[in-house]
């Protein structure tokens, strides 16, 4: 029997799977992946045990967001967090501090690294924006990635265009590449197939599983010239958003691939040379199992944080204490503010958010980074700790 293996006309066995062949051609050989569109099921019975237990940490992520009040407040910081580190396995070296400034304050050989993170920031709010009108698809994913490669050094390599030539992974040339994946006159098909499968309503496959296996897949097509990686990660938001296992995108997995990335594309080369998709659906569910948790108790700290400045500055500042806490709340989308930006976020006069600020430094909510005595710089810095702790 050709391709993967049937248990009936419809359904396939994960342990059975077969990831595809190669193909030689003008002295390379390249990957052809089988299509995935199928009804699949497991047998192994640490996969169910796996994907319960990812289930029920994803639920309560979900339901604990939903007890968050504002919590549209903390979602850009997760946000960015997410950028960072999926562009840095990439091999950007911009910080989360670096991230959140306005590029003016960045040194001019770091900008394109800030550029492509902030490119990353826009592509996750824009594509979560779509989501609403467009479904998981070809043209959601290349209005996606016209965004992440945007005046960046992927911007020459077709932004928002499936590739039109062969591309390959590692190595100086397609000679030494450790990877060739699929010719680019395959690729059409085989994105088609991809996007039937995370779509269709008319086979029964778990969706952290189906998720599991299509960025496997995913990464195996490397549909564009640049840029697979960044894309192939936010697919995994995008659709547990789109699910609606979240209401909101507060789950990334990039921290998890990040510190072991060999782990990561071993386990996704070990399904195209061993088949070996059972491994990585392991590996995939313990990184949502683990993430789910880790995401509940940044949240937990938030609001145990948020209530305790709030209940601060309530006994503390007096008839500031308004303008405080509209302040405060600004700090939580972005925790880098200015005299002028407190001014206007508050409705105060310079005078008087230079005085806010200033108290606030003395009571160590915020600290002055520039060192200079106009156009300064000030940081929420005990919020920002709270990302910054596995970054």
């Amino acid at each position: 029997m050709s391709g993967n293996e049937e248990t009936t006309n419809n359904m396939k066995d994960i342990e059975s799977f077969n990831s595809g062949h190669y193909e030689r051609i003008s002295g390379y050989k390249y990957f052809v992946p089988n299509p995935i569109n199928d009804e699949w099921i497991c047998k192994t019975p640490i996969i169910n045990r796996l994907l319960e237990k990812a289930a029920i940490k994803l639920g309560e992520l979900n339901s604990f967001s939903r007890l968050v009040p504002n919590i549209d407040l903390f979602i850009q910081l997760h946000v960015t967090k997410e950028a960072v580190i999926s562009s840095r396995i990439e091999g950007t070296q911009t910080s989360m501090d670096e991230a959140l400034l306005p590029v003016e304050e960045i040194r001019p050989e770091k900008r394109d690294d800030w550029q492509e993170v902030n490119n990353y920031i826009q592509a996750i709010n824009q594509a979560i924006s779509d989501l609403d009108r467009l479904p998981i698809s070809s043209r959601l994913i290349k209005i996606t990635h016209a965004i992440l490669l945007n005046s960046v050094r992927g911007e020459h390599k077709m932004p928002g265009e499936y590739r039109t030539s062969q591309n390959w992974i590692g190595g100086n040339s397609l000679a030494d590449a450790k990877y060739i994946p699929p010719q680019h006159q395959l690729v059409n098909d085989l994105m088609g197939d991809l996007e039937s499968f995370l779509n269709n309503d008319q086979i029964d496959v778990p969706s952290l599983i189906r998720i599991a296996m299509a960025h496997y897949q995913f990464e195996t097509i490397h549909p564009f010239l640049d840029g697979n990686g960044r894309m192939g990660r936010l697919l995994i938001t995008l659709f547990l958003v789109k699910e609606n296992i979240l209401d909101k995108p507060l789950l990334y997995l990039s921290n998890y691939f990040n510190k072991d990335k060999s782990l990561y594309y071993d386990n996704l080369n070990n399904v195209r040379v061993e088949n070996d998709m059972i491994q990585w659906i392991k590996y995939f569910l313990v990184g949502i199992e683990q993430t789910s948790a880790l995401a509940v108790n940044t949240l937990s700290e938030i609001l145990l944080f948020k209530d305790q400045v709030e209940t601060h500055i309530r006994s503390n500042y007096g008839r500031r204490s308004s303008s405080a806490i509209l302040l405060i709340q600004n700090l939580f989308k972005n925790p880098f503010i200015t005299i002028d930006k407190a001014a206007h976020a508050c409705g105060l006069t310079y005078k008087a958010a230079n005085e806010l600020v200033k108290k606030m430094c003395e009571d160590h909510y915020l600290m002055e980074i520039t060192g200079q005595s106009r156009n300064r710089n000030f940081v929420f810095t005990q919020y920002l700790n709270l990302f910054n702790k596995d970054v």
